[in-house]
């Protein structure tokens, strides 16, 4: 059994999504970030860095892993999924889920406080990071042109990097030319372990929620 301290952010996507994807069983411990649970002591026990995700695999003598872009490969080398194990294929999929932790996920996350929370709006800042986010999206649309998933077949780089890209919109962004992201972004929101996924944060609070609440929750994802 695994795991998972999460909360609804894109990186705690990743992770549920791939889980569901792999079908392994977890236990979904929810965190709620406002509060800040990340930062007491017994959590930063577990991620000194006080983040999520986390995952603790009791069927490893209780392994904890902390960053995002390990636990997919950690799991993936775990089940021998969603990842090749040949050291080109396997180097393939890791440089595009680099590009995700190094460029995407920072660079949206500056173009989403700087466009969507931060009191002052600078605009020369927003468009800074909405540039470059967009260049990045560039990037990712020249690939799909060619693969139907980033690396040929679907893998955790796909994993890393939709959560992310989907919410193009919080950023204040458009993709209408950028054709390849879409549809690749429209392909992935179908499956069922995709959708599976982005629920699991929102799990332990559904006790306490309307059908109707929870499925707005959800639906802010994609928006």
């Amino acid at each position: 059994m695994i795991d998972l301290y999460t909360a609804p952010t894109p990186n705690g996507y990743k992770v549920s999504i791939l889980l569901e994807e792999l079908k392994l069983p977890y236990n979904v411990v929810s965190i709620e970030l406002e509060k800040k649970e990340q930062k007491k002591t017994e959590f930063l026990k577990l991620n000194p860095n006080g983040r999520i995700p986390i995952i603790v695999d009791h069927e490893n003598n209780d392994f904890t892993v902390f960053e995002s872009g390990a636990q997919l490969i950690y799991l993936a080398e775990k089940t021998g999924k969603l990842m090749p194990t040949d050291i080109k294929g396997r180097t393939l999929v890791i440089q595009w889920l680099m590009f995700q932790m190094g460029g995407i996920g920072p660079m949206m996350g500056q173009a989403n406080v700087f466009y969507r929370y931060f009191p002052e709006k600078i605009q020369s800042v927003i468009e800074r990071y909405q540039k470059e986010t967009l260049r990045l999206y560039t990037v990712l649309d020249t690939q799909l042109k060619e693969h139907e998933y980033l690396t040929g077949d679907l893998s955790i780089a796909d994993i890393a990097t939709w959560p992310w890209v989907i919410r193009y919109r919080w950023a204040g962004l458009d993709i209408d030319n950028l054709p390849h992201l879409q549809r690749w972004l429209d392909v992935l929101a179908e499956r069922p372990a995709f959708k599976r996924g982005i629920e699991v944060p929102y799990k332990n609070e559904r006790n306490n929620m309307s059908a109707k609440e929870t499925q707005e929750k959800i639906s802010k994802i994609l928006i």
